[in-house]
């Protein structure tokens, strides 16, 4: 616990303080506002300081509020920097008199190392490689939540996958992620980004916020976290994305909640799903971004593979629907190929229409149009 002295009467105040105390360079007088018996930071934790600042000194790039830990109690924030420098977390906490100030702060070292001074423990091996995952305190459920989430935003399906329960939450839910995120153009809100439901022992779950380019669409879904004991590391074992599928239905696929990229599986889980216009085997500009994601996470590791499923509605005979089935899973194929992915990794099959997944006709018998648009499709099975 760094006992920093700084308050303020609101949270992200205390933080936009402390960064300009960082950024003033003189750390050895600016470190009088921490606290500590001798009335300043540590011989140790002002070295960190020093060596995280270098002979550039520290640029602030943005105070980012990470979460709510505790309702209108307990927040962290991250002072992000320019350059390759690691953040420095800060939980700030709300006293008696309405006012906050900082509860624990967590200090990066030069070298690629880590002290997590209030946290936890926990270090990087000399030399490591920084990432998202290198500044993680496993112990920490909000912290484990946030890296999850920016790994998603930034399309990184290796580093998110690392935060999860495959057992809980499937690799088509969390490409579908990547892909809801970077279609639907959504952002975690900076206002409130993740809120604590409950934190518990073992259990955790955490409201995320989220906004597009619409000022008056926020969305938000639900990620839920646990351990077998505890000193295990969290695992995210859970994500409701009902109300995000449903905003980006609303937005992207005309209101139509079937045309998402995400459905359930008949033989249990989730499938990548992707869709074409009536007696059309062309990818669309839109799902071409889909299956770019796809294509990333295949490159990634040759020794995965996937399965590609064609469909068709019920429109034309049966061996013309077979046949443009087969086309629609060869056009996804092909696209892949096209992006670097080995065939051999790719097993498509033509299933025609005997795999609707909305009917093709109405209760009356009549032709239904909205049904028959969900069933032209091509399902991706992804789960490796």
């Amino acid at each position: 616990n760094l006992g920093v002295k700084v308050t303020a009467i609101r949270p992200e105040m205390v933080a936009e303080q402390i960064a300009k105390i960082l950024e003033s360079g003189d750390l050895a007088s600016a470190s009088g506002v921490f606290g500590g018996g001798d009335g300043g930071l540590s011989p140790k934790a002002l070295a960190q300081l020093q060596a995280m600042a270098g002979e550039q000194g520290l640029q602030l790039q943005q105070v980012r509020e990470v979460g709510e830990l505790e309702i209108n109690r307990r927040k962290r924030f991250a002072l992000e920097w320019d350059g390759d420098v690691s953040p420095l977390f800060l939980d700030v906490v709300r006293g008696a008199n309405g006012t906050w100030s900082v509860e624990t702060a967590r200090l990066p070292q030069a070298g690629g190392e880590l002290e997590l001074s209030a946290l936890g423990e926990g270090s990087l091996a000399e030399g490591e490689p920084r990432s998202v995952s290198s500044i993680t305190d496993y112990s920490d459920s909000l912290s484990v939540s946030d890296s999850f989430l920016q790994a998603a935003l930034k399309q990184d399906f290796t580093v998110a996958k690392s935060f999860v329960d495959t057992g809980g939450v499937s690799d088509a839910k969390i490409a579908a992620m990547c892909i809801l995120f970077e279609e639907g153009q959504y952002r975690l809100n900076p206002a409130k980004p993740l809120r604590a439901m409950f934190n518990r022992e073992k259990t955790a779950g955490f409201l995320a916020n989220v906004l597009t380019n619409e000022a008056d669409s926020p969305a938000q879904f639900g990620v839920n976290l646990k351990r077998e004991t505890g000193d295990d590391e969290w695992k995210v074992s859970e994500i409701n994305l009902d109300s995000l599928l449903a905003d980006y239905a609303r937005r992207v696929a005309g209101g139509d909640v079937y045309y998402t990229p995400l459905v359930p599986n008949p033989k249990g889980g989730d499938t990548l799903v992707i869709f074409f216009g009536f007696d059309e085997e062309e990818l669309a500009p839109r799902t071409e971004r889909q299956l770019q994601i796809v294509a990333d996470i295949l490159r990634t590791d040759p020794n995965r593979k996937l399965t590609i499923s064609g469909h068709a509605d019920s429109l034309g005979s049966d061996d013309y629907n077979r046949k443009l089935s087969e086309k629609h899973a060869a056009a996804v194929r092909n696209y892949l190929s096209a992006k670097g992915v080995n065939s051999e990794q790719i097993v498509s099959v033509g299933a025609g229409e005997s795999q609707p997944r909305r009917p093709n006709e109405t209760e009356k018998g009549e032709d239904n149009p909205e049904g028959r648009r969900a069933n032209r499709r091509t399902e991706i099975y992804l789960d490796f």
